[in-house]
């Protein structure tokens, strides 16, 4: 069974998908669903760290472009993104949380995705 503890953009609203200028990008994870993910995979309750890798693309093309990465979980995974280099257009961000488990002195990292379109007008 899939638990889905995460990652989650924190969006005010659909109209918050319309970008301009010097943005910050923002994210969470459910903690407590998190937790049961490793007892899963036999790791128990270990989640020891966690880091949010940011990228985005033109839509419709392949290759991600990293934007920037952060470990602070206290203001969820923060970066600015500054887009007025960017066409106008339609955009895809891409935040992939790495959550590393430690079960004795084996260390592994689990990671989740998550992609949302956005429009650029600038």
């Amino acid at each position: 069974m899939s638990i889905n503890w995460g990652p989650f953009f924190i969006v005010p609203s659909a109209s918050q998908r319309t970008l301009s200028g010097r943005v910050v990008l923002r994210e969470s994870f459910d903690e407590e669903l998190l937790k049961k993910e490793p007892d899963q995979l036999g790791y128990g309750h270990a989640a020891i760290k966690a880091t949010n890798p940011w990228y985005y693309r033109r839509k419709n093309t392949e290759s991600w472009i990293k934007i920037d990465e952060s470990s602070d979980r206290q203001n969820n995974f923060a970066v600015p993104w500054e887009t007025t280099k960017l066409k106008n257009g339609e955009y895809q961000v891409l935040g992939i949380m790495h959550v590393s488990i430690k079960k004795g002195d084996d260390e592994q990292i689990i990671a989740r995705q998550n992609i949302m379109d956005v429009t650029i007008k600038n």
